[in-house]
């Protein structure tokens, strides 16, 4: 069974810094989430709020008011909010603090190791709950070099790639996956952020929290391990960041252990500057998507759309626009599915006809 937890995100529910909330609404292999915590948007249905459809997960304005109407203590309490700055604030500390002191087990997606700070230690001793910093890295001695045995992979491997940080490549990722499986292909996930940790991925590392002389390689090993466990037909590897992006490094150390045969590129044609870097314009996707292959030597082979602040009428158009501007597939895969994706990877990978039931 999975364990019931409650999960705060407070202000930021729906939104970008809310990615992590947002994921673990939308699936979680590992937790049944009871309900999320932002006073903003209190007594709405996380679901209907994010997505449109209603899923029965409430969202409370505090986690007192949480408690009582939930009439139980969730085994886990989850910061489901990742923002620019590593660290927690003193209101946000009080909130786990509270957490603590209500008997629920801490998981903590920051970069900032709450296990290993001695107030939250000391507490979580004293209330018998434990802690779990979900990017906290292996030790030193249990990281992996780049190997170079990624060349003995000898299936697909696809990366999700995106012109921004929080732009949908890890959703679109895994609802790729479960359209791949749907059709009789064997595919795998591999994470390579906190947010698939959660969510129950089985393979992958946060690899932001890693020196340079680890990424590639544990990007390379978290592949190996799904392949030689997994004997998938097609493994699919969710970026972070975007290579363009001046504050983040993840992008190329995906592309370097990975060595992906085939590229999708995730899009929001809304924005017009980098997440959380308003002055920095957000470079073209024709830029960008020249960027991705130049340093891969990979080719994209499909564009997928985040549409937030679009109207169902501008999606339509903008579909329509790169697909004709593009010579690619294009679609929003949340709203409109993952058909023109398998139908181009089958196309691009003929290997893969073999096992679909779309022949």
């Amino acid at each position: 069974m999975k364990a019931k937890a409650l999960v705060y995100c407070e202000n930021e529910f729906g939104r970008i810094d809310g990615k992590v909330a947002n994921g673990l609404i939308r699936q979680s292999e590992t937790y049944d989430i009871v309900g999320v915590i932002d006073s903003s948007k209190a007594g709405q249905d996380a679901g209907e709020y994010l997505d449109g459809v209603k899923n029965a997960i409430p969202i409370f304005e505090s986690i007192a008011l949480a408690l009582e109407e939930l009439n139980a203590i969730p085994e886990y309490f989850i910061y489901g909010i990742a923002p620019l700055t590593a660290f927690l604030s003193d209101e946000q500390r009080e909130v786990i603090f509270s957490a603590m002191k209500s008997g629920m087990n801490i998981v903590n997606g920051l970069p900032e190791f709450l296990s290993e700070n001695t107030q939250f230690a000391r507490m979580a001793r004293n209330y018998g709950i434990t802690i779990l910093d979900v990017r906290k890295p292996p030790k030193r001695e249990n990281l992996h070099n780049f190997s170079g045995r990624i060349q003995e992979v000898k299936v697909p491997i696809i990366t999700v790639m995106g012109t921004d940080c929080a732009v949908g490549k890890r959703t679109t990722s895994l609802v790729l996956v479960e359209a791949l499986r749907n059709v009789g292909i064997n595919a795998v996930f591999v994470t390579t952020g906190q947010t698939g940790l959660l969510q129950g991925s089985k393979y992958g590392v946060a690899i932001d929290v890693l020196t340079s002389g680890f990424a590639t390689g544990e990007v390379e090993n978290a592949i190996l391990n799904a392949y030689n466990q997994e004997g998938p037909d097609i493994i699919v590897v969710e970026g972070q960041g975007a290579l363009s992006h001046p504050a983040f490094t993840s992008s190329s150390a995906i592309i370097r252990g990975a060595m992906p045969d085939a590229i999708i590129i995730q899009h929001s044609p809304k924005r017009k500057s980098y997440c959380d870097y308003p002055r920095i314009p957000l470079l073209d996707l024709a830029d960008e998507i020249e960027m991705i292959e130049v340093f891969s030597k990979s080719k994209v082979i499909a564009i997928t759309i985040n549409p937030e602040n679009m109207t169902q009428e501008e999606l339509n158009q903008i579909i329509n626009q790169y697909e004709s501007e593009y010579d690619l597939p294009v679609s929003d895969v949340l709203l409109h599915g993952c058909d023109k994706l398998i139908k181009e990877l089958i196309k691009t990978f003929p290997e893969l006809e073999r096992e679909s039931v779309l022949v």
